[in-house]
C-alpha cells in the first residue's frame, strides 16, 4: 500500500469521480465535528479529536474502508450490517450509495465518547 504525505495526496490518487466521493466522505466528517484535526496515521486518512483517533477512511481499488474503532462499529452494528467488512471496519462499494448520514451519526458518536 502506498503511503500518502497528506490527505489531499490520498484523494488525489484517485479518478475525479471517486475524488468527489471521498472528499465528501471528508466534508461529512469535518460537518460532523469541526473541531476534529486531519492527519494521516497507519497509512489512511485519520480524523484526531483531542490527540486520538476518532475515525479513519480510505479509497481502495474496490471500496472505500471506514474504520470507527471497535466502539462505533459495536454501537451501529445493525446499521452497518449492509457494509461488513473486517473487524473493524466497514466496506461502502463504489458504485452504491455512499450512507453520509451514517458516518455524520458514527462520527458524532465517537467525538462523544473521546469528549468525556
Amino acid at each position: 500500500m502506498k503511503m500518502y504525505s497528506s490527505i489531499e495526496e490520498h484523494i488525489s490518487s484517485f479518478p475525479p469521480d471517486r475524488q468527489k466521493i471521498l472528499e465528501k466522505i471528508r466534508e461529512t466528517i469535518h460537518k460532523a465535528c469541526p473541531e476534529a484535526s486531519e492527519t494521516i496515521k497507519y497509512g489512511i486518512p485519520t480524523f484526531q479529536l483531542k490527540g486520538k483517533n476518532m475515525v479513519h477512511f480510505a479509497g481502495y481499488a474496490g471500496h472505500i474502508g471506514f474504520y470507527p474503532s471497535p466502539n462505533g462499529m459495536d454501537e451501529f452494528k445493525e446499521e452497518l450490517k449492509p457494509y461488513a467488512g473486517g473487524k473493524g471496519t466497514a466496506q461502502f462499494s463504489w458504485d452504491k450509495p455512499i450512507p453520509y448520514d451514517l458516518i455524520t451519526k458514527i462520527t458524532k458518536f465517537r467525538a462523544s465518547e473521546l469528549t468525556k
